[in-house]
């Protein structure tokens, strides 16, 4: 039988995969039957595009005419995509246009995480992470991705811009989903290597800087959405989703529903808080909404919650690069600090693991504050 020896080669600076064969009419009639296929004066050969899919049409092409050794493939292949750029790309620079194909794929793929009931937000945080990945490869099409394309997305877009082991992570858990759901390929993500995940302590205020940040907005709705936030450890997001139904004024408890990991829990309001919402509500009157936006019947948007904190903390002179989180962290670690058992806090913050909240144990300087460093012991 004929034999086709297959090959991968550098072309223009592109990957392709050359054909090698001996003069034959019926191989080169063959050969032009493919999709792409270029003929090589220097390196007298025909050679096709090094896509996921083309070892398959090839074999279907040439079965029971001619042998395809292909094993030189199985041990090389080429170290930087087809596409690749010399030049860094930041966020905000991506010029790619997606194809119809993607966009539509896309739109599977949201459709499937909705039926699943993935949160908005993580949704959210897929599609983004998605289209910046195949704005970043063009020309080369979903289609035709492969590991080293990710790999070099990684290096080059991801780690050339300083972005967190966090954003890297969610980006290869969103290829992997949205390959093995919509195009049912199995991308290799675990031979990508995961990054290690980073341990980084929580950032925690002092109790005069919480009041301090808590103290500056003059507006009465401002103030009662800060105090919330550190004074029932709440997300950003718990905080808007609430409505006002949420409030059990009889028991003294805020209900969260369907929060981080969809599951609900309870907060106990102090008649101190439950004063404050009182005064909010009586001025405010809101309706579905506990904190109700701009819009009829449109909750607190996030981007104006943010702007309060980022007022707040200006208007008390803190310097620290504080975020709306670092309350709730507070919250946690004076709570650690006050005696309340670690079993209680994880409760409190709706952690599934209470390794989770243990990370607040090294934050706390209740303990701390009681070593004697062996440096005081020095006659100096």
């Amino acid at each position: 039988m004929k034999m086709v020896v297959i090959k991968r080669m550098i072309h223009k600076g592109e990957s392709r995969l050359m054909l090698n064969f001996k003069y034959d009419p019926e191989l080169v009639n063959l050969a032009k039957q493919v999709e792409g296929v270029q003929w090589s004066n220097s390196d007298k050969c025909w050679h096709v595009p090094d896509r996921n899919d083309m070892l398959g049409r090839l074999f279907t092409l040439f079965r029971g005419v001619a042998f395809l050794d292909y094993s030189d493939m199985k041990s090389k292949a080429p170290l930087i995509p087809t596409w690749a750029k010399k030049e860094r790309v930041k966020p905000g620079e991506l010029t790619g246009v997606l194809v119809a194909e993607e966009e539509e794929a896309i739109r599977s793929f949201r459709r499937w995480m909705y039926h699943c009931r993935y949160s908005r937000s993580t949704m959210r945080t897929y599609t983004a992470s998605l289209i910046t990945f195949l704005k970043f490869i063009k020309p080369r099409v979903a289609l035709e991705v492969k590991e080293e394309d990710i790999v070099y997305f990684v290096t080059e877009y991801i780690l050339r811009n300083g972005m967190s082991y966090a954003y890297q992570n969610q980006v290869l858990s969103a290829l992997k989903l949205f390959y093995g759901e919509v195009y049912k390929t199995k991308l290799d993500i675990e031979k990508l290597n995961r990054p290690r995940r980073e341990h980084r302590l929580p950032n925690v205020l002092g109790g005069g800087e919480v009041e301090s940040i808590l103290k500056a907005p003059l507006n009465l709705k401002h103030r009662t959405m800060l105090a919330m936030i550190y004074g029932c450890g709440l997300r950003r997001g718990e905080l808007l989703n609430l409505e006002s139904s949420n409030v059990d004024r009889e028991r003294k408890l805020l209900i969260i529903k369907q929060a981080k990991g969809m599951k609900d829990r309870v907060v106990p309001l102090s008649d101190k808080m439950l004063a404050r919402i009182r005064e909010y509500r009586e001025a405010y009157k809101p309706e579905v909404w506990l904190f109700k936006g701009q819009g009829k019947g449109k909750k607190y948007s996030e981007a104006s919650l943010q702007e309060v904190f980022k007022q707040a903390l200006k208007k008390s002179g803190i310097d620290k690069p504080a975020t709306l989180h670092w309350l709730r962290h507070s919250f946690a670690t004076h709570l650690l600090e006050s005696g309340t058992d670690l079993r209680y806090i994880q409760e409190l913050l709706g952690h599934k693991s209470s390794k989770t909240t243990e990370i607040y144990t090294h934050v706390s300087i209740r303990s701390i504050q009681n070593i004697r460093s062996p440096y005081d012991e020095l006659d100096l």
